[in-house]
C-alpha cells in the first residue's frame, strides 16, 4: 500500500477521476501544508491556514502505479493557476502534488516536465511539488460528496469551469 496525495482546487472534483479504480483502496479528502493542527473546513476555506484543499489516495501500487495517477492528475486541473482553480479563489485552492518518498518525487517532477513540454499551455506550469506533511481528514459531509449529493454536485462542477477547461486543453 502507498498514499498519493494530490491538490486540485475543491477536493470535491478530485475525488471521482480516481475511485473506483482497480487498486485504488480509498480516495479521501482533507487538509495538508498548514501551519495549524487539526483545522476544519471553516478554517482552512478563510485561506489563512496555510492549507490546501487534498485528496489523499491509498492505493496498491501492484495494481495501479503511481504513474498512472499522476497521468490522472494532470488532466484534471489548469496547472497554469497560481490563485486557485476555476471558480474557486484562494491559496487553499492552490495545485500541488505532495510526494511521501524521493521516488515519487522523482516521478512527480518528471511527470511536471512532460506536461511543460507539451507546450498545451500559453503560462508557465505553476503546480508546486511538495513533501507531504500531515493529513487531516476532512469532515463527514465533505467526504464522497459527488456521491453524496449528486445533484449539488454536477452544478457546481458545470458553474465551476473545470469540464469547460479540461475539454478545451486536456481533450
Amino acid at each position: 500500500m502507498e498514499q498519493a496525495t494530490f491538490a486540485g482546487g475543491c477536493f470535491w472534483c478530485m475525488v471521482q477521476p480516481f475511485d473506483k479504480l482497480p487498486g485504488i483502496i480509498k480516495v479521501e479528502s482533507g487538509y495538508m501544508g498548514g501551519h495549524i493542527e487539526s483545522p476544519t473546513y471553516e478554517q482552512v476555506k478563510t485561506g489563512v491556514t496555510g492549507h490546501y484543499e487534498v485528496v489523499q489516495i491509498t492505493f496498491n501500487s501492484v495494481l495501479f502505479s503511481y504513474e498512472r495517477l499522476l497521468s490522472l492528475y494532470w488532466p484534471q486541473i489548469d496547472p497554469t493557476d497560481p490563485d486557485g482553480q476555476f471558480h474557486d479563489r484562494g491559496p487553499q485552492y492552490r495545485t500541488a502534488i505532495f510526494f511521501h518518498t524521493e521516488n515519487q518525487k522523482q516521478l512527480a517532477e518528471r511527470s511536471k516536465m512532460k506536461v511543460e513540454q507539451e507546450n498545451r499551455f500559453k503560462q508557465p506550469i505553476v503546480t508546486q511539488i511538495l513533501p507531504a506533511s500531515t493529513f487531516y481528514c476532512a469532515e463527514e459531509e465533505h467526504q464522497d460528496f459527488y456521491k453524496k449529493e449528486p445533484e449539488n454536485y454536477k452544478k457546481d462542477r458545470l458553474q465551476s469551469g473545470r469540464d469547460q477547461f479540461i475539454d478545451k486543453h486536456w481533450h
